[in-house]
């Protein structure tokens, strides 16, 4: 077991290199905080329409199959399983309650019979019986046994099965075709008016390229460790709960001194390499110019802003 190459979401993506590669990483972080942000307040034609472009996207780039069934498969069946779940479960619709007797039953009985209340019983034997509807509007979709889908459990299920599908998957494609320091730099490069108001912007892109920089310790560690627990070939039957449970604490303790120790180990590092502040040993991987291709993206985006403004409302229900 590899974890640095078989995880199913989050890898960066190196080879083949696909035009999403070559977009500028801050051109792609506005059309990640656009996905996110459109899907508030929308209908659920404008949430199905974001998923069926982020499969577009996958497409168009030319993703290889392998890695397109290890990182969208995942997210499709949650999605799928979230959406017969609430599409199944009660919709939540409060029903009107209406008390059996009347509140003043004593006043009515004294009162003698008027016209209104001798014709109350004839028009409730009129109301009893069905009447012809003049559309073909059901709010009940489906009936089968304890399966009843209605208009609102079915608008329920496709807000959050795509809104879930929408927010990860998103940012795992934001994620397999940008590298780290792209990330960064990216940054980086729009946090910079922040300087003025005194904000560490610095400190803070550093420590956000440690962080990146770790997580490939961190899994390594936890592979040696899983590797080391399996050569032992430990009969966790003959352990018990109760054995089973001190094994694995001792594992997440010594992943925790591992950890550590790389982190003081990174930290010997910088000092004898005669870091000071993250502003006097400032390292730019990436020079950033937008380029004729990057402005295009830029200009779909103020067309994909235009479209959810136009046709995204909540008022575009197109008989949800």
């Amino acid at each position: 077991m590899d974890l640095l190459r078989s995880l199913p979401i989050g890898l960066y993506l190196e080879q083949p290199v696909t035009w999403l590669h070559r977009i500028d990483p801050r051109v792609k972080l506005a059309w990640l905080v656009s996905f996110l942000l459109t899907p508030i307040a929308a209908n659920p034609i404008w949430r199905l329409a974001l998923v069926v472009l982020l499969l577009l996207l996958t497409l168009t780039a030319r993703i290889p199959l392998r890695v397109w069934r290890r990182q969208i498969g995942l997210v499709l069946v949650f999605s799928l399983l979230l959406f017969l779940v609430t599409m199944l479960a009660p919709d939540g619709v409060n029903v009107a309650h209406q008390p059996r007797l009347p509140a003043n039953e004593l006043t009515l009985l004294q009162s003698t019979p008027t016209a209104a209340s001798i014709a109350a019983p004839i028009a409730d034997a009129a109301e009893s019986e069905p009447l012809p509807q003049p559309t073909g509007y059901r709010y009940v979709l489906f009936q089968a046994g304890f399966a009843t889908v209605t208009r609102r459990s079915l608008e329920l299920a496709i807000r959050v099965s795509t809104l879930m599908f929408t927010l990860i998957y998103s940012t795992n494609l934001y994620l397999l075709t940008t590298a780290p320091e792209e990330i960064a730099d990216g940054l980086d490069d729009l946090m910079h008016p922040l300087r003025r108001l005194n904000v560490p912007v610095t400190e803070i892109i550093l420590t956000l390229t440690l962080a990146l920089r770790f997580i490939p310790l961190v899994l390594e560690e936890v592979q040696n460790l899983v590797r080391s627990v399996r050569t032992r070939a430990i009969n966790w039957k003959k352990l018990g709960l109760r054995g089973t449970a001190q094994v694995w604490i001792m594992i997440a303790e010594r992943l925790l001194e591992n950890l550590l120790l790389r982190a003081e180990q990174i930290a010997s590092a910088m000092q004898v390499r005669g870091f000071t502040s993250a502003d006097r040993h400032r390292v730019r991987w990436h020079q950033f110019q937008l380029k004729l291709a990057d402005w295009g993206v830029l200009a779909a985006l103020s067309g994909f802003w235009a479209a959810r403004l136009v046709w995204g409302g909540m008022n575009r229900l197109m008989g949800f």
